[in-house]
């Protein structure tokens, strides 16, 4: 028996959990929120002060709450590509750029231009939200900030140095977002010095670990502090949906996980490299070894129909609740419009960053629950869009795992099921990251031999959905229309975005 204390850092806070592998369940969960800044059209910024208060307060409730004095191993998954400029010592010199930050986009359309053959593991070019393009935007642009900076790191490493004191990258990171060569295990330093940046190997962690690997063992302040009696062993984690893999066992190839929250994420694994121009990948060796894994997804979801509801109708929780309710109890009122979900880029299939949002067929007689339900077929059809790429590139999609924030919102979860057309497994473990991160700290600590039997032995437990027949062919007729939107008005649209930008 084993217990593992786990940390998820989401866009809006810490979620921290005591997992028992014996029971194969989570003893408790302890949740800390911190705040994001937008202080321009584009930019989203945390601070890193902000991770370490939120880690020891949601550590030392989540302990509290389980009465644990030990655990045996901690392991975490936070947000992809949120990068922290720091000192060696941990020190934070700038506000870190979360993922959803896009004022990166000309250095990420820069990258197309490379040849090297790592940069097929992408598809041939990187995101605006990814590591590297930040890291060519802050040598431009914040060239005194970058000479100054020791470490260029992402959220997740920031974090484990903060648990043991030592700079390492996961391998999953690294491979996903770095154009590092999972395959051969090495940094390119010629991808670095074609973008300008020579110098940003050496302020990468150096040591890069597989998820499910050792990392160390927990420092003695940082175990003091959180009210341990021992120091346990952290295991490497990984991105925060990406983890979720394991939780949702879809790690085989045929399955994929949809986790929907402020942003969507639909994770798919080859069993070997293939084309999937269009998403981000195959990359090799991510998650789990002779695997090929595929990330799709939607930069706007959650986070859309919040803003909509809060900033834009001012809605509070039980105002809100009900419009939900109004919206999954009539959800055809709203297929006289059509929106675009773009509001902060396109992720995939189009790997746009300078897409925008857009809403069409209002008349006057529209209400604010047909604008909000026309908001969620927005991000449905762009889900379906998703998939019908996947499919046209010869990728066999057999089960769908989905969990995060789209669980508990109804109108949500049944657009996105008939949009998809086809049986979704909702998983009703509510944080599939913090259970795969105790997965692969389980895997790390040996009580299962590899991740793939550590998966299949702690997989969540699930409710089948079917699609509304009627609804699921509105969205068939439908989804060529926001395709033709989309091409149709990408050049107004790149427009608009770059005047926001004060280009």
């Amino acid at each position: 028996m084993a217990h593992i204390l786990s940390f998820d850092f989401g866009t809006g806070g810490v979620r921290a959990g005591v997992y028992d592998t014996d029971r194969r369940q989570m003893l408790g969960q302890a949740d800390v929120p911190y705040a994001t800044h937008y202080p321009r059209a584009g930019w989203a910024e945390q601070s890193p002060d902000d991770w370490r208060k939120a880690l020891r307060q949601a550590g030392r409730d989540v302990l509290k709450k389980t009465g644990r004095k030990t655990v045996d191993a901690v392991c975490s998954a936070t947000t992809a590509s949120t990068v922290a400029v720091c000192m060696r010592d941990g020190t934070p010199l700038s506000p870190a750029l979360l993922w959803m930050d896009c004022r990166a986009d000309l250095e990420a359309r820069e990258t197309a231009r490379l040849k090297h053959p790592v940069m097929r593991f992408c598809g041939g070019s990187d995101a605006v939200e990814w590591l590297v393009p930040k890291s060519m935007w802050l040598k431009r642009q914040q060239p005194d900030l970058w000479s100054k900076a020791e470490v260029i790191c992402e959220a997740l490493d920031y974090v484990n140095f903060d648990l043991t004191g030592e700079w390492v990258g996961s391998r999953m990171n690294a491979a996903c977002k770095w154009n590092y060569d999972s395959e051969n295990h090495r940094f390119i330093p010629e991808i670095y010095e074609a973008l300008g940046i020579p110098d940003l190997p050496d302020r990468l962690p150096q040591r890069i670990v597989p998820v499910g690997g050792v990392i160390g063992p927990m420092r003695n302040e940082m175990a003091a502090e959180l009210g341990l009696d021992n120091r346990p062993i952290i295991a490497q984690g990984g991105i925060d949906a990406h983890i979720g893999i394991l939780a949702a066992d879809t790690v085989e190839p045929g399955g994929m996980l949809f986790i929907g929250g402020t942003s969507i994420v639909q994770l798919v694994q080859l069993a070997e490299e293939g084309d999937v121009s269009g998403f981000w990948g195959p990359y090799p060796n991510a998650l789990t070894d002779g695997h090929w894994l595929v990330e799709c997804g939607q930069v706007a979801a959650g986070s859309m129909l919040n803003w909509l509801a809060g900033e834009i109708y001012g809605l509070d929780g039980p105002n809100y609740a009900s419009l939900i309710a109004e919206v999954a109890k009539t959800p055809r009122r709203s297929e006289g419009l059509l929106a675009l979900d773009y509001m902060m880029g396109n992720r995939t299939p189009y790997r746009d960053g300078a897409l925008r949002g857009v809403l069409m067929g209002l008349t006057l007689g529209h209400t604010r629950a047909d604008i909000y339900a026309a908001a969620i077929d927005s991000i449905a059809l762009g889900s379906a869009n998703v998939l019908s790429v996947l499919r046209a590139r010869g990728v066999a999609v057999e089960r769908v795992m989905m969990a995060g924030g789209i669980v508990k919102n109804p109108a949500w979860l049944q657009t996105t099921v008939d949009s998809l057309g086809l049986p979704v497994q909702v998983a009703r473990e509510d944080n599939l990251s913090l259970v795969g991160t105790a997965v692969a700290a389980a895997s790390a600590i040996g009580v299962f031999s590899d991740l793939r039997t550590a998966a299949k032995a702690c997989v969540v437990p699930a409710t089948e959905i079917l699609p509304d027949p009627r609804r699921a062919e509105w969205f068939e007729r439908t989804l060529p229309l926001y395709q033709e939107a989309t091409e149709q008005l990408r050049p107004t649209l790149h427009q608009l975005a770059r005047r926001q930008m004060g280009a």
